[in-house]
């Protein structure tokens, strides 16, 4: 009996499916950051630009967190993706650039206000807190910052792919050209500077993700979606070879520990060597995780891990509902540790409920996505 002809859309999002595996991937060692914030309660101070830096004496603890930083990366460079391959399908259904323009100036508003009034409670009361965004100094976090990159990212989605990789670079070097003529001294930044380029702590603002270093990355990912939308996989083999020079040009900067480092090593162990700044990302700290991920994502687009984009794959599942994932995620995991460890549970016990939460996620996710997919493609619920 003849099979059915698949479509041209449905063929390229078959083709596509390894992008959702990665994300899901990430989203899976991003959880367990977060059980180790609210189960474990052992998380490490965060690798920022001044003042103190985390050191490892147990390799479990250093692998539980250096896993992670696989997330924030993968996130803006699929973000910036995405955008292109959404505007893309839109504008062959009909819509005008200005209404894609519109959807992104939305969503990243509405991503901004998640910040506010949705992630930032659920810090506070997984971590023992009241329920409240009240807080002062106000948490500027990834939500914030991956809605600021897109909106920024969609005034520049139709540009050339070589100007796109161009500002992307400047960014990413400009950012640690710029931030050696500042000192730690955090409290006399404006609040421009904190929301923009500087992560730091002042009275107003405790600011982790500022939006010019991610958006070098966004526009990055929005590189690579002009590619994958004219050929997925050349597209792979393309995430192939940026992912090894990635990762074989981290071992020299590294190892000079000078420029694109931020600051320098701190210790002489191979944790030290693989403990790089993330806050602003440094350039170190994006070859590393971006070279993993990228190479992760060529993996998943060949046989050897098919069965990772197979439907209904955790990893596909959870990599088509990111934003629902992300915000059940934290209160999930802060309902068990506030609920049943306040104390803490040390990080070699807090590993069972990580697979317990996201055995627990794993249905959510599967009804929110057979949920969203039957609503129209203007409902509001196409934005989360």
């Amino acid at each position: 009996m003849p099979q059915p002809v698949k479509s041209v859309h449905e063929s390229v999002s078959a083709r596509l499916t390894p992008l959702d595996a990665l994300r899901g991937f990430i989203m899976l060692v991003m959880a367990l950051d977060h059980a180790n914030v609210f189960v474990a309660r052992e998380h490490p101070r965060s690798e920022m630009w001044f003042g103190g830096f985390p050191t490892y004496s147990d390799p479990l603890a250093f692998f539980t967190r250096a896993i992670t930083h696989l997330a924030a990366p993968g996130f803006f460079w699929l973000m910036g993706a995405g955008m292109v391959l959404f505007a893309a399908s839109r504008e062959k259904s009909g819509l005008t650039r200005g209404a894609v323009l519109r959807y992104f100036f939305i969503r990243g508003i509405i991503l901004i206000l998640l910040q506010v009034f949705v992630e930032n409670p659920a810090w506070i009361w997984g971590s023992g807190g009241p329920f409240t965004f009240l807080e002062m100094p106000m948490y500027v976090g990834v939500l914030y910052a991956l809605g600021g990159a897109m909106i920024l990212g969609a005034l520049m989605l139709w540009w050339d792919t070589r100007v796109l990789l161009a500002i992307s670079a400047g960014l990413l070097l400009g950012t640690e050209i710029v931030i050696r003529n500042f000192s730690g001294d955090v409290l006399r930044f404006t609040p421009f500077t904190q929301l923009f380029l500087l992560p730091g702590n002042t009275q107003q603002f405790s600011v982790l993700y500022p939006i010019l270093p991610w958006l070098g990355v966004t526009l990055f990912g929005i590189a690579f979606g002009k590619w994958f939308a004219q050929d997925p996989e050349r597209a792979y083999r393309r995430a192939l070879y940026f992912g090894v020079a990635f990762l074989a040009l981290f071992i020299p900067l590294r190892a000079l520990n000078g420029f694109g480092n931020i600051r320098a090593q701190v210790g002489t162990s191979w944790i030290a060597f693989l403990n790089n700044v993330k806050y602003p990302p440094s350039i170190t700290f994006l070859l590393l995780a971006l070279g993993i991920d990228l190479t992760l994502l060529f993996a998943f687009s060949r046989k050897v891990l098919a069965l990772a984009t197979r439907h209904p794959s955790p990893l596909i599942v959870f990599g088509m509902t990111p934003l629902f994932f992300y915000i059940a995620h934290l209160y999930l995991y802060g309902f068990i540790g506030r609920t049943f460890f306040p104390q803490g549970t040390g990080i070699p016990a807090m590993y069972p409920w990580w697979l317990v939460g996201l055995a627990m996620l794993y249905p959510l996710c599967w009804l929110y996505r057979r949920f969203k997919n039957s609503q129209a493609p203007n409902s509001i619920w196409r934005f989360f």
